[in-house]
């Protein structure tokens, strides 16, 4: 063996002893004491073996990764890029897909699995796949990173709910105007993070997510504090309610069923959602949307080209908090009940790692990603309080396999279809 090799396992070893010490550090505290009801009050029981088990996957996984990633070399990165197709091959896998994933959400509520179960988490899978979206366009076109996203999502759900109880409107009227409302606070947040960038942008949106929970939270006589709203009413079929009599069943001489419901619903989120990607595609090809790419890759040269990126930013942050606006009034309607508490920065933090891992910029990863984020959830529901520590584990797996994401592609919205040939003459003349 050389030294190299020698030097390389040694300082995978080292590093795998570190891991496997604060593994043990962290894990005795937060696994290995666990409280349970008794006669008498609380009790702890350890679980030390359980405890070992994870440090010694702990030392494993982190000499594996000494290994793999080494001198600034990712063999799993590397090895990704080699069995990766090309971004001609990714285009053509994506038009299949994509067609594919439709037909099968507008099958799912009538295929033999499609249980009350599997319809709510479509629905829960599509609202963040809606959620991702309208991120996509701050983080992945613009390169605006925003960690306050779900504070778009309060709004447009405490619209919907406040607009419904004090003034008595239907769901159809409340939509738009929740998006609307959550447009106008995006272009309020846009002006104070004009001249911010990167970490500091971070930091503004986290806060202004905070803020608008905190005011929620806090503003009882209005928005019902941390008793929240409830009641909200559902939305109708052209007017005809999903009731047990005079309501949809017996318009279409149907025999009533609560599943119709949650099967409109399906399908109410499942168009949102294709409205959203819809005018999403629409506008990165007009110069808008070739302003958030540029933006993306070069704001000094973004300006230098003489592009307005106060109006850029502005468009961006309006743009993805409306359809947030979109998908809160959608949830505030589906859930019946809204608080604080489902708006937390966890909220915020889920939908960007949808973006992230699906791919920057793409509409496909993002489909991608929340379906294996959501249903993963479900998948290791099994697994109780281990459920976020496996799924984290697969998040950085995913991470140092495909560090731009399960899509990493960033395909141009313009092509130059023709190259046009410079002569000889002409290269005389400009040198002359």
């Amino acid at each position: 063996m050389s030294a190299t090799s020698n030097s390389r396992v040694g300082t995978a070893l080292k590093d795998a002893g570190l891991a496997a010490v604060v593994a043990i550090a962290l894990f005795s505290v937060l696994v290995g004491l666990k409280t349970k009801t008794a006669q008498g009050g609380l009790q702890i029981e350890g679980q030390w073996m359980l405890v070992l088990w994870l440090v010694i996957g702990t030392f494993i996984g982190r000499f594996l990764m000494g290994m793999f990633i080494w001198q600034g070399e990712n063999v799993l990165a590397d090895a990704a890029k080699s069995i990766t197709p090309n971004q001609a091959t990714l285009s053509k896998i994506g038009s299949f897909i994509g067609p594919a994933l439709l037909v099968f959400a507008i099958t799912l509520p009538f295929m033999p699995y499609g249980d009350r179960y599997i319809i709510d988490l479509g629905i829960l899978v599509l609202t963040y796949i809606m959620l991702g979206w309208g991120l996509n366009i701050v983080v992945g076109l613009a390169g605006l990173l925003d960690l306050g996203y779900v504070a778009f999502y309060a709004v447009g759900a405490y619209s919907y709910a406040l607009l419904a109880h004090y003034f008595d409107l239907s769901f159809w009227v409340c939509l738009p105007l929740a998006g609307i409302l959550a447009a106008f606070w995006g272009i309020i947040l846009g002006f104070p993070v004009l001249r911010l960038r990167g970490d500091y942008l971070a930091i503004v949106t986290l806060a202004f997510g905070e803020i608008i929970r905190v005011v929620l939270l806090n503003w009882y006589e209005f928005t019902g504090g941390p008793d929240g709203i409830s009641r909200i009413p559902r939305p109708s079929f052209f007017g005809l309610e999903f009731k047990r009599r005079d309501g949809f069943a017996d318009f279409f001489g149907l025999d009533y069923s609560s599943l119709h419901k949650v099967i409109f619903l399906f399908y109410l989120i499942l168009i949102l959602a294709l409205i959203t990607n819809f005018i999403t595609m629409r506008l990165r090809r007009l110069p808008i949307g070739r302003a958030w790419e540029a933006l993306r890759e070069d704001e000094i040269a973004c300006r230098s080209l003489g592009i307005n990126t106060t109006n850029t930013k502005l468009t961006a942050f309006s743009l993805g908090a409306m359809f947030g606006g979109f998908a809160g009034a959608f949830f505030a309607t589906r859930q019946g009940f809204i608080s604080p508490e489902s708006f937390t920065f966890i909220e915020s933090a889920i939908i960007l790692a949808i973006v992230v891992l699906g791919g920057l910029g793409s509409q496909l990863g993002v489909v991608i990603a929340s379906i294996v984020m959501i249903g993963g959830f479900e998948v290791f529901r099994d697994l109780e309080e281990l459920r976020m520590l496996v799924f984290g584990l697969l998040m950085v797996v995913i991470m140092i396999w495909k560090p731009r994401g399960l899509v990493s592609s960033r395909e141009p919205s313009v092509y130059l279809k023709e190259k046009k040939a410079v002569s000889a003459d002409l290269v005389a003349e400009g040198e002359g």
